[in-house]
């Protein structure tokens, strides 16, 4: 799990990668679409979560901006570790970022060892995005 507290009522977390410089309103649609294809609210999103080379991308920030939740970000070799739990493992970015995905990674590492993936890698023209559903059971 990550250094930040989630709430657990909030068993969702939103991965999200971009090329550098795509716009917000871009990153925003296709996050909303991944929402939309899981099912889910934004009130059961714990949090935005990318490689650390977007932690101050703007497009990311506006979506966890958006949802009011936090962003948090991984390192490329945490992000690797994900590798197995990967429903599309790229060749491609590995090559340009050193892990083989971003956006299903980085939700599986911010929502937890037990984390499954509910929505697999989704793509827009500059941006791709996937949900995972903690292990954690409410009380």
């Amino acid at each position: 799990m990550s250094d930040i507290s989630f709430d657990t009522a909030r068993l969702h977390v939103l991965g999200l990668g971009c090329e550098r410089g795509t716009s917000p309103a871009e990153v925003l649609a296709l996050a909303i679409e991944a929402l939309d294809v899981a099912g889910i609210g934004a009130a059961e999103l714990a949090a935005i979560a990318s490689i650390d080379s977007r932690r101050l991308e703007p497009a990311i920030l506006a979506v966890a901006a958006h949802f009011s939740v936090p962003a948090v970000f991984f390192d490329a070799p945490r992000l690797e570790e994900e590798t197995p739990r990967l429903a599309n493992p790229s060749a491609f970015v590995f090559a340009r970022v050193g892990c083989h995905g971003v956006a299903e990674a980085a939700a599986l590492a911010a929502a937890g060892p037990d984390a499954e993936l509910a929505v697999a890698k989704i793509k827009s023209a500059h941006a791709t995005a996937a949900v995972a559903r903690s292990g954690l059971q409410k009380a």
